[in-house]
């Protein structure tokens, strides 16, 4: 009889001890009826679509600037290049009639519209490259233009109260146009590439390459490509801003079997077996400007315009006009000189 209470003392200490088990939560069940696929679906892919909806409404910009000799029809090339008389501003301008020479650097701009997509292109025509008896220092009116659109976009970008988006002059691209001599480059071409090739993508094009013949032309090529790698000339696209090992394959091919492009330019159409075509009568037949045996312009509008030309403003933005930006920034402690126009602006900014 004297035991009960003692074990009943027992079994007070033990639940004293031993925590009572606690319930676990309920977990709510997972709710019928939606896909497993759809829950892994993020939408992440949408971006590109955002990104090209914007840029659809804002438009590109691409700048392209023509240099050569007098006569080697750099206006044309353009022309043909765009498919519409880019290269002169006159909108009654007649295919018939001959283009007029150019005289001065002018940038004639245009709004190009394909498949709801707009493009700002300005082309830069030069005049004649080395037409005057002394030819020193003649590249300097072009790297001089090259360099003031540089300034022109710092001085934006250094305002206080700058532009959401500050208007793109900034060359993106050079097509330098090669006499089709067949023996070697002359000694200015060499040297105004080595000046500009440091401030401007250069793309360098055997013009007129209908007077040579596809034998001429190959060996020319091969000499042209062996002359500006002895002259360490850096060529677009340059090999130490490849990205990557398929932007590296894919630029190796073209540095080293279509630079630099030979081709042939014509604002003139022909009907060629019931197609019309453009390109140039002669009398053994007609030159098709955009048949790949004939010459290699259509490689040439492919790599400017189907392949690289959002590379070529990337390049334009991230290292040319970087090396102008910080030389110049760094030659004036910081910020470019107070003219008095800047300083007006500053005073109306503030």
């Amino acid at each position: 009889p004297h035991t009960g209470p003692v074990e009943s003392k027992n079994e007070a200490a033990m639940s004293e001890l031993v925590p009572e088990p606690r319930q676990k939560p309920v977990v709510p069940m997972k709710p019928m009826g939606i896909n497993a696929n759809l829950l892994g679906y993020i939408g992440i892919d949408t971006i590109i679509e955002q990104m090209r909806k914007k840029t659809m409404k804002t438009g590109f910009d691409f700048n392209i600037m023509v240099v050569g000799q007098s006569g080697l029809g750099k206006s044309t090339l353009v022309n043909t290049l765009f498919k519409s008389q880019v290269s002169r501003k006159s909108s009654g301008w007649n295919r018939e009639e001959k283009i007029p020479k150019t005289v001065e650097i002018k940038a004639i701009g245009h709004v190009i519209e394909e498949g709801g997509v707009k493009m700002k292109l300005t082309v830069i025509d030069t005049p004649g490259f080395g037409d005057q008896i002394n030819n020193e220092n003649c590249w300097e009116p072009i790297e001089k233009y090259i360099n003031e659109q540089y300034e022109k976009f710092l001085k934006e970008e250094v305002n206080i109260a700058r532009k959401k988006r500050i208007p793109d002059t900034r060359v993106h691209c050079c097509l330098y146009f090669i006499s089709p001599t067949g023996h070697s480059l002359r000694p200015l071409d060499l040297e105004f590439m080595k000046h500009l090739s440091k401030v401007v993508n250069i793309i360098p094009v055997i013009a007129k390459a209908d007077t040579m013949t596809l034998e001429e032309k190959t060996e020319f090529k091969q000499r042209v490509r062996k002359e500006l790698e002895v002259n360490g000339i850096e060529f677009y696209p340059q090999k130490e801003f490849d990205e990557d090992l398929e932007d590296k394959t894919e630029n190796d091919k073209i540095r080293q079997e279509s630079m630099p492009f030979a081709v042939v330019g014509s604002d003139k159409e022909y009907q060629v077996n019931g197609k019309r075509v453009l390109g140039r009568k002669t009398p053994w037949g007609i030159i098709e400007v955009e048949n790949l045996t004939h010459c290699e312009f259509a490689l040439l509008r492919d790599f400017v315009i189907r392949t690289h030309l959002q590379d070529l403003k990337e390049v334009t933005h991230n290292i040319h006009y970087e090396t102008y930006r910080a030389k110049r920034l760094n030659d004036n402690g910081g910020l470019p000189p107070m003219t008095a126009e800047t300083e007006e602006n500053h005073e109306s900014n503030l």
